[in-house]
């Protein structure tokens, strides 16, 4: 429940951020605004404050700022208008301005993360220690296409598709910009420089590790689960599996191939503690219908804590900014070009959970993912497809190429067709996000 009303509520600040952007605008261009609205449907909240009834509506998926000219409805631009109110309607403003009020939200999108990501860098960031090490494989799941393609655990990639890459992190924008087409990794292994192929369903958009290639993690122990048997027999978090039973452990994805031969029998586990060796004796368990035997523990995970003064935050957070703005442009090209699958489409219910786990941790993860998102609305808002933003911004482009408007009957097909694809595409998102929580 805390997910939800906390993603809710950053939904909402993004949304606020986009409308606020329209409104301040169509101030400034002496425009009348009717209404500014954080939802859809029916009122929770509504207040008048001068000429604008500010509201907070029960759907909380999206809002809107209507203004006196705009569209259809009582107060649209085919409707006769009060002369003295004339000149504040938004049909009457020039071209560039209603292109300007139409532009500002998903601008205000985009220029969010140039403003938080900052904040986040000199709050301080904790990233995964492996990120900035060289890409050397730790782990290959088997039966994934990593392990198809003949990748062994200590092969460190060099090189995706011709794209140097130093350090986890460079993967991310490499595979990328391989989407669509068999990616080939080149590797420096124990018999020298090798290279492999694999051509990933999904585009491997999830990094290497969806494809079956994970960092190397010590088998030491980060997390207990209650009344489990690692718990029960004493084991500790900062401990590290040495051995269980006859079978040495040096890596923590031993584990489960280790526990599942011991099956449900009792079994002696030598750990390290305090520079010393200690023996345990626990009995692994199936729990809630699980197949797995399992004993409760989860890794440790080594963090790195970066702080950045403030002109390094501001470079960062803008380098940061354009790469999200880059990569989710990428994407979209290689979305439109079947490049990569519709599957990788993500509704508002990944969209809350995503922010809602964000808001469970700390301030600069938050920021983090507001950052991602807002660039994801903005871009998405700035597609031409009739009834977003930049289906609007192409109808008054058309008017000021051609010095004519296209006809509101038009204009009004073209957006119950817009509005069609929008529907389409929602139910789309939402399929997956149902598929994704069936899944997990």
């Amino acid at each position: 429940m805390i997910t939800i009303v906390a993603g809710i509520i950053m939904l909402g600040i993004l949304v606020f951020v986009h409308e606020l952007g329209h409104f301040c605008v169509a101030k400034l261009c002496g425009v009348k605004v009717l209404k500014f609205s954080l939802g859809f449907g029916p009122r929770l909240i509504s207040h008048k404050r001068g000429e604008t009834e500010y509201m907070i509506c029960a759907i909380p998926l999206g809002g809107y700022v209507q203004m006196l000219g705009e569209g259809g409805g009582e107060q649209g631009e085919d409707v006769e208008i009060d002369p003295d109110e004339e000149e504040r309607s938004f049909a009457k403003k020039s071209i560039p301005r209603r292109m300007a009020i139409v532009a500002a939200g998903p601008i205000m999108n985009l220029v969010l993360p140039f403003m938080i990501l900052p904040v986040a860098y000199m709050v301080g960031i904790n990233l995964p220690a492996y990120l900035d090490e060289p890409v050397c494989v730790g782990y290959v799941i088997p039966g994934s296409e990593a392990a198809e393609a003949g990748f062994r655990s200590g092969d460190c990639i060099l090189k995706v598709s011709g794209m140097d890459v130093a350090t986890w992190t460079d993967t991310g924008p490499a595979l990328v910009n391989s989407a669509g087409e068999p990616i080939v990794f080149t590797l420096d292994r124990d018999d020298g420089v090798a290279d492999l192929i694999v051509d990933p369903e999904n585009g491997a958009l999830e990094g290497l590790q969806s494809i079956g290639l994970l960092p190397g993690q010590d088998a030491v122990i980060g997390g207990l689960a209650p009344e489990m048997p690692a718990v029960e027999a004493g084991l500790e978090e900062g401990d590290r599996i040495l051995s269980i039973g006859e079978r040495e452990i040096v890596s923590w994805y031993e584990l489960k191939d280790a526990i599942q031969d011991v099956g449900g029998k009792p079994v002696p586990v030598v750990i390290e503690r305090n520079m010393q060796q200690l023996t345990i004796e626990l009995t692994p368990r199936k729990v809630d219908g699980n197949d797995d035997y399992l004993i409760g523990v989860a890794p440790h995970h080594e963090t790195i804590f970066k702080r950045f003064p403030f002109g390094e935050a501001v470079v960062a957070g803008a380098e940061r900014t354009v790469d999200l703005i880059e990569l989710t442009l990428i994407f979209i090209q290689k979305l439109f070009a079947g490049h990569v699958s519709s599957s990788n489409i993500g509704g508002p219910i990944t969209v809350v959970q995503i922010a809602g786990q964000a808001a469970q941790t700390d301030i600069s993860s938050v920021l983090s993912i507001l950052a991602f998102l807002s660039i994801q609305l903005g871009i998405l808002n700035l597609l031409p497809i009739p009834i977003l933003d930049g289906g609007h911004l192409f109808f008054y482009t058309f008017e000021l190429v051609f010095r004519r408007p296209i006809s509101l009957r038009a204009r009004e097909w073209a957006q119950q067709i817009g509005l069609i694809l929008l529907v389409l595409l929602m139910g789309l998102a939402f399929y997956n996000d149902i598929v994704r929580m069936l899944g997990s």
